[in-house]
């Protein structure tokens, strides 16, 4: 992992309507490659919460892969696509027998999504046994065996790492840091805490470490936060997602440490945001992604999702797209080299270069197969009649 710390200015474009799309995904029989189908068909598996706590950003993960399809031709790599989605639930137990599903007896040629950094690890196994690329485009944990593992999105522990330094420059004093007992909320909190010791900042926790709250059972967060007000915490720093970052938001801005500036990681993204309302007023948060950056491929992603779906593009939205972009790319790549199989999809995503995204131009890192990629400050202020999580500057480059 590195850090570039150099600001560099970037205009801001607003999402505008265009042309309402047609999503006919219509499935076709038969796959390519291992599963022995025709030469002008592949099928993809897409793993994600279409249940649960997370069900708001598993949804926003299977919108954007479709917008690529509906926007391609329903093709990848020039093939049509059979497109087969399973329920993720809330983690490993719902997840690894949907996936051996999607593997086993749909015989997919790759797999993409997880929301849960847990639901990664534990269909690893399968995974390798079955050489399949998984393309994963939510947040995840280091994972030794990368061979078959890809990620559109980001290593779980990088939006801490990210805001860490901005946080301390700001905050004049300790910062709380609590989040979510499970594996995607130890990542997420270790990014920030560990960046934020090392450059000399300190947590205003009493034991000096994070506090954590039960996941997914805890939806009031009351208690925490007059604990949060007996210390000396100047700024609090948070991770929570999906219902969870609806609860927090809404409950923090009427405790009493709503004076207390609020840095975040995905508190504000997504569907979340217009059901917290005037709550997330002012948050901040870190991402990978601003639906107003002003780039040519950004402006062409969020005029067709607002097409579609009336509301802002989402970071979850943009890292399944990108997915598609990128099994698009290596399926082609694949096809021009010989048969289109597991093997060659992921041999010819290995070799990718640069990837023209929404987000801004990123690639592969060799170490960790994540994106190396630009991170940005973002505010929660009025755009026209709505909220929005609105760019304020660029961060670190981070990615490995």
């Amino acid at each position: 992992m590195f850090f570039d710390k150099s600001i560099r200015g970037r205009s801001r474009v607003r999402p505008v309507g265009a042309a309402a799309l047609a999503l006919g995904l219509a499935a076709v029989t038969g796959c390519s490659g291992d599963s022995g189908a025709g030469d002008d068909t592949v099928k993809i598996g897409l793993v994600a919460s279409l249940s649960g706590t997370y069900e708001p950003v598993g949804t926003e993960l299977r919108k954007g892969f479709e917008l690529y399809l509906a926007t391609h031709d329903n093709k990848l790599g020039g093939r049509e696509v059979e497109l087969i989605v399973a329920d993720e639930g809330d983690g490993p137990p719902t997840a690894v027998p949907a996936a051996t599903k999607l593997v086993k007896k749909d015989k997919v040629d790759a797999l993409t999504g997880l929301v849960s950094g847990g639901s990664v690890n534990a269909v690893m196994p399968l995974v390798n046994q079955a050489k399949i690329p998984l393309l994963g485009s939510n947040g995840r944990p280091p994972v030794k065996d990368m061979k078959y593992l890809w990620t559109t999105s980001f290593l779980s522990d990088e939006p801490g790492a990210a805001i860490a330094p901005y946080v301390k420059e700001k905050v004049d004093g300790p910062v709380y840091a609590i989040g979510p007992d499970y594996q995607g909320g130890y990542d997420e909190l270790r990014g920030f805490t560990d960046e934020f010791k090392k450059i000399g900042g300190k947590l205003a926790n009493p034991d000096g470490e994070t506090k954590w709250t039960p996941f997914p059972k805890t939806t009031n967060f009351m208690p925490y936060f007059a604990d949060i007000a007996k210390t000396d915490a100047k700024a609090v720093y948070c991770f929570y997602a999906g219902k969870a970052a609806i609860d927090f938001a809404k409950q923090y801005a009427q405790s009493d440490v709503a004076d207390l500036p609020l840095y975040t990681a995905f508190v504000t993204e997504g569907s979340v945001l217009q059901a917290q309302g005037d709550a997330a007023k002012d948050v901040y948060s870190v991402l990978n992604y601003a639906a107003d950056l002003d780039n040519e491929a950004n402006r062409e992603f969020a005029a067709d999702w607002t097409a579609k779906h009336d509301t802002q593009p989402t970071t979850y939205a943009m890292a399944s797209y990108d997915a598609a972009a990128v099994l698009d790319q290596a399926i082609g790549d694949a096809a021009k080299k010989g048969d289109v199989t597991r093997e060659t999809i992921n041999n010819a995503i290995g070799g990718l270069g640069q990837i023209d995204s929404p987000r801004g131009p990123w690639e592969f890192g060799d170490k960790a197969h994540s994106p190396v990629q630009q991170w940005y400050l973002r505010q929660v202020r009025k755009d026209g009649d709505q909220l929005a999580n609105v760019m304020v500057q660029d961060l670190a480059t981070l990615g490995s």
